[in-house]
C-alpha cells in the first residue's frame, strides 16, 4: 500500500503570465516538447502510488480534466492508420489514474484550492498528495522518498531544495533540526521571503507536499492573509504549533518553473534535448546559433 491514493493539482489560475494564449488553451495543457505539463505531473504522481487525481479547476477549464478523457474516435482513426506510437500517447493519459474535477470559484489563495478537493476523498484517505503544476522537480521520484518519510515518522512531509543564500529571499524557507540524516530535516518553523541574512536555513519550499488529513481541519481554522487568501503554508504552521510532525525532503536534483514563459521554454528545451527524435539536431542548431550571436 502506498502512504497515499490522492493527488491534488490545484490548476484554477488564469495562466495570464501566458495571455493571450490562455484565452482559449489552459496553461496546463501547453506541451513541454509533446506532452502537457499536467500530464507530466499526473504521471509522477502514479509512479509514487496516486490511484486518483483530483484537479482543482475555474469554470471554464473543463478542457483540464477532459484531457485525461478517452478519445474512442480519434482513437479508432489512428487504429486504422495503424498509427500505433501515436495511439500509444493518446491513451497514456486517461490510462494514468481516475480523474475527478473540483471547482474554485474564487481564486482565494493555495489553502483554499487544496480544501474545495477535501469533498473528493474517502474515508481511506489519511493522507493527501499536493502537486503544484508549475513546478517539475527532476528527476521524478521524490515524491516516493517523501511517501517513505511519512510511512517512518508520520505526519506531513514537504520536499525542499537547498538555495543559494544570496537567492533565499525569493522564497519560502524552513526553519529545521537535524534528523541524522541529511537529506530529511524536521520543521520547526517557517518565513516567507526572508532577507538573505535573517533566513533561519538555506532550504527552501518546492512544489511538492504529502500532507495528513489533518490539513483540512487547520484550513478551516486558519483566517486570511495578505490579498484575503488562505495559505497552505500558515495551515501547515499550525499543525507544527500544535504538534503536529512534519518533515522536508530535500532534494538533490533540479526543477523548471513552467509558471512563465521563460522558465517554460527552459523545459521545453531541456526536455528536447533528451528526446531522441529532436534532441540532435536542436543541440547542433543552438550551438550553432549561439556561436553567431
Amino acid at each position: 500500500m502506498s502512504a497515499f491514493q490522492t493527488a491534488i493539482v490545484p490548476a484554477a489560475g488564469l495562466g495570464t503570465r501566458f495571455l493571450p494564449t490562455t484565452k482559449a488553451v489552459p496553461k496546463e495543457l501547453l506541451p513541454v516538447v509533446d506532452t502537457p505539463g499536467i500530464e507530466l505531473v499526473a504521471t509522477e504522481a502514479a509512479e509514487a502510488g496516486a490511484t486518483k487525481l483530483v484537479i482543482v479547476t475555474s469554470p471554464g477549464k473543463d478542457a483540464v480534466a477532459e484531457y485525461f478523457r478517452p478519445q474512442p474516435e480519434l482513437e479508432a482513426t489512428l487504429e486504422e492508420r495503424g498509427k500505433a506510437d501515436l495511439l500509444a500517447k493518446v491513451r497514456r493519459a486517461p490510462n494514468l489514474l481516475t480523474v475527478e474535477t473540483a471547482i474554485q470559484d474564487k481564486a482565494l489563495g493555495l489553502g483554499h484550492a487544496v480544501a474545495c478537493a477535501e469533498g473528493n476523498l474517502t474515508g481511506a484517505d489519511d493522507a493527501v498528495a499536493v502537486l503544484l503544476p508549475d513546478d517539475l522537480v527532476l528527476p521524478t521520484g521524490v515524491l516516493s522518498k517523501m511517501a517513505a518519510v511519512r510511512e517512518k515518522l508520520g505526519g506531513s512531509v514537504l520536499c525542499a531544495f537547498d538555495i543559494p543564500k544570496e537567492q533565499i529571499s525569493a522564497y519560502g524557507v524552513f526553519d529545521v533540526k537535524d534528523t541524522g540524516d541529511d537529506d530529511v530535516k524536521q520543521v520547526v518553523g517557517m518565513v516567507e521571503k526572508p532577507k538573505p541574512e535573517d533566513a533561519p536555513s538555506t532550504f527552501a519550499a518546492a512544489g511538492r507536499y504529502l500532507l495528513d488529513r489533518s490539513i483540512f481541519d487547520a484550513l478551516k481554522r486558519i483566517t486570511p492573509g495578505a490579498g484575503g487568501e488562505l495559505q497552505l503554508t500558515d495551515a501547515i504552521a499550525l499543525l507544527i504549533n500544535e504538534g503536529h510532525p512534519v518533515h522536508v525532503v530535500v532534494h538533490r536534483g533540479g526543477r523548471h518553473d513552467l509558471g512563465n514563459p521563460g522558465g517554460f521554454l527552459k523545459a521545453a528545451v531541456d526536455f528536447a534535448l533528451e528526446h531522441p527524435d529532436y534532441g540532435p539536431e536542436l543541440g547542433e542548431w543552438l550551438r550553432a546559433r549561439l556561436a553567431g550571436s
